[in-house]
């Protein structure tokens, strides 16, 4: 079985005027859920940009056989939410996870749901 997939931008920030000496909001929040998750049956992969570069920070979540989720927005300090939110699509044998299971710091933040191809 493969591992779901969480992709987390790594150059997303949250201001233009972000100083170029300290590490993008996106790369903040990926070491942050790197430090945090315990599970080796979730994927980290930091990716250069996910293009929704004026709503930072962008995720999203996939796996083979399941649904790709989009968040966008996501403060830095969530990366429990995102784990948590992992957990339960690791869990879901088709990677459905209805909307009010989700962790309440992504309830607003989520942008799409996109079907898996067959």
């Amino acid at each position: 079985m493969t591992k779901p997939t969480l992709f987390i931008c790594q150059s997303c920030c949250f201001s233009e005027d972000h100083c170029s000496t300290q590490p993008a909001d996106g790369r903040v929040l990926l070491e942050q859920v790197k430090a945090k998750v315990q599970s080796h049956e979730l994927h980290i992969q930091p990716v250069g940009c996910l293009w929704d570069c004026g709503r930072a920070c962008v995720v999203a979540f996939t796996a083979p056989n399941k649904p790709t989720y989009l968040f966008s927005t996501i403060p830095t300090e969530s990366a429990s939410d995102l784990i948590e939110f992992a957990e339960k699509y690791t869990q879901s044998k088709t990677g459905n996870v209805p909307h009010p299971q989700f962790p309440e710091g992504l309830q607003e933040v989520a942008i799409a749901k996109i079907p898996y191809m067959r």
